[in-house]
């Protein structure tokens, strides 16, 4: 059964609009096989595709780790401003690979791109959050399961201008179709940061911003990029 890639209720056949929140379903989903999770050929190609931004990634990957950092001292208040601009300002690295992706010469503006969907990457932040958490501690499994389930939420949220919601029941659905596919490359992303953590916390400025290319690219990959990063930068859609 198909899904709307708007409110994400079921659709029966393959109608242009959807019966439940009336939106016209422009984009299927995407529908994957085995021999299409590859996580060597996404790492190798986000290695390439960082390669044609150097500075601009590591510039950027910079100036999130002292901000982070920043927010690390300061009691309270800083737990929950980082916890509300992590992920605005993680997906503009998306955003600078889909310009990369279409051929297009990305801005150092690009990458700030994430707080023009500040509220529903937020409820994303919140909601994936407590799921996860809640996962670990009943059983564990569940927690892993949608820790890597919701790997292209955000990011469907930015490209596909979903909710939050209809954003990580497309990323779960589209996962686990492969899930084992998927686990790896994520556990690949994980000791590549890991690794670049225990080289004085230097190698993330490379490491960060290389598996966040991979994650662009594996992105593209199944579900196509939607939204033209030729102009300015992407405007939310206006309910």
């Amino acid at each position: 059964m198909a899904h709307c890639p708007h409110c994400g209720d079921e659709v029966a056949g393959n109608p242009e609009i959807c019966p439940s929140c009336g939106q016209k379903i422009s984009v299927p989903e995407a529908v994957i096989s085995l021999s299409q999770v590859q996580p060597g050929k996404y790492l190798r190609d986000g290695w390439e595709l960082f390669k044609q931004y150097p500075g601009g990634f590591v510039g950027f990957a910079l100036l999130f780790m002292i901000l982070q950092g920043i927010l690390g001292y300061l009691p309270r208040i800083g737990g929950l401003i980082s916890l509300a601009v992590s992920l605005p300002l993680s997906v503009g690295f998306f955003v600078v690979s889909a310009k990369l992706l279409q051929r297009r010469t990305p801005d150092l503006q690009d990458f700030f791109t994430g707080f023009q969907f500040f509220l529903p990457l937020l409820l994303l932040t919140i909601v994936s959050a407590l799921l996860i958490v809640l996962g670990l501690v009943l059983l564990v499994l569940p927690g892993i399961y949608l820790m890597v389930s919701y790997l292209f939420a955000s990011m469907l949220v930015i490209d596909r201008r979903l909710d939050f919601w209809p954003a990580m029941e497309l990323s779960r659905r589209t996962v686990q179709t492969q899930w084992f596919g998927f686990f790896v490359f994520f556990l690949l992303l994980v000791l590549i940061n890991l690794g670049g953590a225990l080289a004085l916390g230097i190698g993330l400025l490379i490491s960060l911003p290389v598996s966040s290319c991979a994650v662009a690219v594996a992105y593209a990959d199944l579900f196509g990029l939607q939204s033209d990063y030729s102009g300015s930068m992407p405007q939310p859609k206006q309910p």
